[in-house]
């Protein structure tokens, strides 16, 4: 089994069409081609994660997305958020997220906390 660290985007390009025989017929796991293919699906993420980083959402977005996925709707964030005119203020972004607010919506939401704690993009000026 002869694996290379991946050190240029022809490597990442060659690791990825290796991998992708995989994922038609995935090998069993602790089988030879399965220690294969976890070795690398790590270096793939490895060299994701330092070249082709993904930016956490905008913690509104997150918000109206994590709403959109559970069918919420604002009334339904008074509990973490306070009256529903805060809420309101949260998602047109007049008003910013406390530090409770925060651990509510990370807590029983299941929103990522780091993604919380950004500061929310600026509303667009007329």
């Amino acid at each position: 089994m002869e694996i290379r660290p991946i050190k240029s985007e022809e490597d990442y390009k060659a690791a990825l069409r290796e991998v992708s025989t995989y994922f038609d017929n995935e090998p069993a796991p602790g089988s030879a081609e399965g220690d294969r293919f976890e070795v690398l699906i790590t270096l793939l993420e490895s060299y994701e994660a330092k070249h082709h980083p993904i930016d956490l959402p905008d913690p509104i977005d997150a918000i109206k997305f994590r709403m959109d996925q559970a069918g919420l709707t604002p009334k339904d964030l008074v509990p973490f958020i306070g009256r529903l005119n805060h809420v309101y203020e949260i998602l047109n972004r007049k008003r910013p997220l406390t530090l409770t607010m925060i651990w509510q919506l990370h807590q029983k939401l299941g929103i990522p906390a780091e993604c919380l704690i950004q500061p929310p993009k600026l509303p667009l000026a007329a």
